[in-house]
């Protein structure tokens, strides 16, 4: 018959070993829909959606401001019969009016109206001048290039281009026979009256 020794007896403890508590299992990772591309898992196994934009960021148009057409045609003289005979008598003048408008005041009607007669007298193609003025006035209001080039139009109708141009800036609101600093002047005023009231009539 088999005794245990004292030596196994006292490894035995009469009090039962604590044992450490199991762990609680760990949830099952749910699937991912289909429309969620890249998506990354956390500790706590909650999905973090990387979705695509619906509706990606377009890239801006950097030719925003398209021309536009002039307010009248070449050909349109007689709608301003003032203008067409003071360009049938001195192109000077009305050269010298469109320049100073298109140059912001930086030069005066009488020097460029000079400045043209002289060329025209001289060499006889003041159009070459001219036509950079009509470059630069549709330039500053994006008009359309029309019905031909600008060089075109003052070398064949020379007239024609700065009647146009005369009228184009004064649709604008310009006053011609003013300049530009009579203008200037002149939208300063109207921006320092105070705002008229009208009162109804009441009974």
């Amino acid at each position: 018959m088999y005794t245990p020794s004292s030596m196994e007896f006292g490894n035995e403890s009469p009090f039962p070993t604590p044992t450490a508590p199991p762990y609680p299992p760990s949830p099952p990772v749910a699937s991912l829909p289909s429309h969620v591309e890249h998506s990354t898992v956390t500790t706590t196994g909650l999905p973090l959606n990387k979705t695509k934009p619906s509706n990606p960021p377009t890239a801006p148009n950097p030719d925003s401001h398209s021309p536009v057409p002039w307010s009248t045609g070449l050909c349109d003289c007689c709608d301003d019969c003032n203008s067409c005979c003071l360009t049938c008598w001195c192109p000077c003048v009305t050269f010298g009016r469109i320049a100073e408008m298109v140059d912001r005041g930086s030069t005066s009607c009488g020097v460029s109206g000079a400045l043209y007669m002289l060329i025209l007298c001289v060499t006889g193609c003041s159009c070459l001048y001219s036509c950079f003025y009509r470059s630069k006035l549709r330039g500053q209001y994006f008009l359309k290039e029309s019905p031909c080039t600008d060089c075109c139009i003052h070398c064949c109708c020379e007239e024609c281009a700065l009647c146009q141009e005369y009228r184009e800036l004064k649709n604008r609101g310009f006053d011609m026979s003013i300049g530009w600093h009579g203008n200037m002047e002149r939208k300063k005023r109207m921006a320092a009256l105070p705002p008229s009231i009208q009162v109804g009539m009441f009974r």
